[in-house]
């Protein structure tokens, strides 16, 4: 079940979702640890798929019946540091679908405060099944083509 408050939306094809940077994301000169910053993003792809209609856990269980069980991993990441958060502020975490192709999605993220972009990403994301990278399925590749249009 989602929750939007916990969620995040979608506007104008890209998810958004608000984090609060506390002590325990922050380094020894109180900015965020740039390992959170991953943190921060995972929550936002794992929120988007859940807002398009493809909650994880339905998925795990549907995958395990038809195909033994699924997982989808982060093949690559690209980040670039622009500018640092720091305690109590508050991130907006945005993610959208670049390309949907045969056993991957390349995703586009950025993690901003206000107008600043601190953070910027593009990550690709694999679907794998029995060891091996497999077609996303036409459910999951049809939620993330809508996002693309």
């Amino acid at each position: 079940m989602t929750s939007p408050i916990l969620d995040g939306q979608i506007r104008e094809g890209r998810h958004h979702m608000q984090v609060r940077v506390y002590y325990e994301d922050t380094d020894f000169s109180g900015i965020v640890y740039h390992a959170n910053y991953l943190r921060f993003m995972e929550r936002g792809r794992t929120n988007h798929l859940r807002l398009m209609g493809a909650e994880q856990q339905a998925l795990f269980d549907e995958a395990q019946e038809v195909t033994g069980g699924f997982t989808f991993v982060v093949r690559s990441m690209t980040l670039d540091f622009l500018k640092p958060a720091r305690m109590d502020d508050v991130l907006d975490v945005v993610t959208w679908p670049i390309a949907v192709k045969g056993a991957s999605i390349m995703l586009a993220q950025e993690v901003r405060r206000g107008d600043d972009v601190l953070v910027k990403a593009e990550v690709r994301v694999a679907f794998i099944s029995g060891g091996r990278a497999q077609p996303i399925p036409k459910a999951i590749r049809a939620l993330m083509k809508a996002d693309l249009a």
